[in-house]
């Protein structure tokens, strides 16, 4: 077994001042870190503004509508029907998401935000400033942004399925950061990293914050990490978010609140379907459901049909008995030594980990 170092930090997890959500598709820009810098004088007396520098885009993945709706209907198809947890986030399910990291309820985004606060000089003193920061599902930049003070990053590249997303997230926090380099890279994260020449030589790190690691498969999560293993080169690092194993009634409260907006997050990818596929799910029709299982230790959500129904989409359709689900996510919660284990597995070494003071969710390093 791993020799993982867990610390502790300040019990800030409490305090609204410290969330940010991070959502696949919202606009919220980040806040400065840095002041730009003030306007040259000139010999007239009259300022001349720096020209802003202007952040790079490259984009790798390209959307395929055919694949996507060849996806659905072969999820939708198997016996276990499913619907892959990345289209939640049309417009209204990003919406939908940022709110569920507001309530009491949703744990990960506050307790997460406070450990990267106490823990930030720590974190740099490990990972080493002036590294290139390079952020795995960037989503609006808010995280890596709050990081930008202590790592003092030498390039800052936003990795997300869409660049176009990502231009008036990047523009703005480029505004508000000259002194960083900075790139856009679309690319898909479930597929082979392939860095691009604009990413800077040197010690780069790779950050991956939210707990997004958790909807991976145990050996689906190995999988990720070895493809970031196999590009890291000596001096690289991870750090990666990761919740952690608890109670059943903490973690099922967190992904069933009783206002309903993880239920309406849940049913909203229906309409998302609706609107791929051509098909015609009834909405209300359906029904949020969220279990704990704690031997695979992992919360499971679903949809159940209230009552029988038969969905149709072009060239097909599918009839669902009352009480059948479609599987829509899973949520792995690890144990700080299973994941210091997965980490090494990957090939990273010397894993250390900062938690809060409940030990509900923990911030790995690892080394390359």
């Amino acid at each position: 077994m791993p020799a993982v170092t867990t610390l502790k930090t300040p019990d800030t997890s409490n305090s609204r001042n410290n969330s940010h959500p991070k959502t696949p598709n919202n606009h919220h820009h980040a806040t400065p870190a840095i002041a730009p810098e003030p306007p040259i004088a000139i010999g007239n007396g009259h300022a001349r503004q720096t020209p802003a520098p202007q952040p790079e885009f490259v984009q790798q993945y390209r959307e395929d509508s055919g694949a996507l709706l060849a996806e659905i209907v072969a999820g939708l198809s198997q016996p276990q029907a499913r619907i892959s947890p990345k289209f939640f986030y049309d417009v209204l399910g990003s919406r939908l998401f940022e709110a569920i990291t507001d309530l009491p309820e949703y744990y990960p985004t506050r307790t997460e935000a406070a450990i990267f606060a106490s823990a930030a000089p720590a974190i740099a003193a490990r990972a080493g400033s002036g590294c290139v920061l390079i952020d795995l599902g960037a989503g609006n930049c808010e995280k890596a942004a709050r990081l930008f003070p202590s790592l003092q990053p030498a390039q800052y590249v936003a990795l997300d399925i869409s660049v176009e997303f990502l231009r008036g997230t990047l523009a703005s926090l480029q505004q508000q950061n000259p002194q960083i380099p900075m790139l856009g890279l679309g690319a898909d994260l479930c597929g082979p990293l392939d860095l691009p020449r604009g990413v800077r030589r040197g010690r780069r790190l790779f950050f991956y914050p939210g707990s997004s690691i958790g909807n991976f498969a145990p050996i689906d999560a190995l999988a990720l990490l070895q493809r970031l293993r196999a590009v890291a080169g000596p001096g690289d690092g991870v750090l990666i978010g990761v919740d952690l194993f608890k109670d059943a009634g903490t973690l099922v409260a967190a992904y069933d609140d009783p206002l309903g907006v993880t239920a309406a997050f849940n049913r909203n990818v229906l309409r998302n379907v609706n609107r791929i596929v051509g098909s015609d799910f009834a909405i209300e029709d359906w029904r949020h459901a969220a279990s704990f299982d704690a031997p695979a230790s992992r919360i499971q959500m679903h949809l159940q049909a209230e009552r029988d129904v038969t969905v149709r989409w072009s060239g097909g359709e599918r009839r669902f008995a009352a009480g059948e689900r479609i599987h829509t996510e899973d949520s792995h919660k690890y144990r700080p030594e299973d994941f210091a284990i997965l980490l090494e597995a990957a090939g990273f070494t010397d894993p250390v980990s900062w938690t809060d003071p409940r030990g509900w969710f923990a911030v790995f390093h690892a080394r390359g």
